[in-house]
């Protein structure tokens, strides 16, 4: 098994959770960090065979147990990621320093590979925290151990998001919904799955280059996203562009939640378009383009949001 020992960051999400089992079916070994065995452990553990998977529960910056874990290692990946900042988990320490610690620790203990998940249009949305900390954190990746991708995936979608159930979710209870930015923001969704595999290509196939750019099939406005969502569970909304004095002023409100719905951070997010640059290669350019189509995916969970669920009948067109 030497070469295909992979230690995961992030294993218990939604791109991990399918990674591990992509990678323990075709034998890989991995050990997987997580803050909580008694919360994560049990849904870690399915995803692949008995002996294909070592949980290690730890704190990501306890430097000396995470340490010891690259001694057992060929390739590291980190998933890591966070969507608004609260108490010890702010922009800088998950996605500057943590990923700054995970290349200095695979240069000395001379890994294969490094593969780090960033975002899509952390170069062009200079006002937000949040990108700017993804950017140093790539750089700081490339500076400590060359020997890294970084991967820059538009808007990640799936029935375990918090992108697609989110809006579902508030389509299905307000009757007026917002669109900032009158909702011309566009993505580029690309479904996990599409993800997972461009990883496993890019650790088995031995792929090295520097940033690739990740997206769907797609290019797809906020407006043209929350209207495919609004038929597929069949509902009627009032969509309100709202003027960005009142997209800050609810911002502020809504980031006061242990869960926000909505961060000023976010809200300048928002200002960018998340497709891409044309400076970086994409999956499609190493020979991994996404198949997957938002709205047939989306269809496969949707019913959960609809009125009679699982037993509610829609034919999308």
């Amino acid at each position: 098994m030497k070469g295909k020992n992979c230690l995961i960051f992030g294993g218990s999400g939604q791109i991990g959770r399918h990674l591990i089992r992509k990678l323990t079916q075709n034998d890989y070994r991995v050990i997987v960090v997580t803050r909580n065995i008694h919360q994560k452990g049990h849904i870690i553990k399915t995803q692949g065979n008995a002996g294909y998977i070592d949980i290690v529960e730890a704190n990501i910056f306890d430097e000396a147990k995470i340490k010891s874990l690259f001694e057992r290692a060929d390739i590291c990946i980190n998933l890591i990621g966070i969507l608004y900042e609260k108490k010890r988990s702010s922009f800088k320490n998950i996605h500057t320093l943590f990923p700054s610690l995970l290349a200095k620790l695979s240069k000395q203990n001379k890994l294969k590979h490094l593969i780090h998940l960033s975002a899509l249009g952390v170069s062009e949305a200079i006002e937000s925290e949040y990108a700017r900390s993804k950017l140093d954190g790539e750089k700081e990746i490339l500076k400590n151990f060359p020997l890294s991708t970084i991967l820059r995936p538009s808007v990640v979608y799936s029935v375990d998001d918090n992108f697609t159930t989110n809006f579902m979710t508030l389509l299905n209870r307000l009757p007026v919904f917002p669109l900032y930015y009158n909702g011309q923001t566009k993505f580029m969704p690309i479904h996990s799955s599409d993800l997972v595999d461009i990883i496993f290509n890019i650790v088995s196939k031995n792929i090295y280059s520097q940033i690739i750019e990740c997206v769907g099939t797609e290019t797809l406005t906020l407006k043209e996203i929350i209207q495919k969502l609004l038929n597929l569970i069949d509902k009627r909304r009032i969509l309100l562009p709202v003027p960005l004095f009142f997209g800050k002023l609810s911002a502020k409100f809504f980031q006061l939640f242990p869960k926000p719905l909505l961060t000023e951070d976010q809200l300048k997010l928002l200002k960018y378009d998340n497709i891409l640059s044309g400076k970086y290669k994409t999956n499609s350019d190493i020979g991994f383009p996404a198949k997957c189509l938002f709205e047939k995916e989306v269809e496969k969970y949707c019913y959960m949001w609809r009125q009679g669920g699982q037993f509610s009948k829609k034919n999308v067109s």
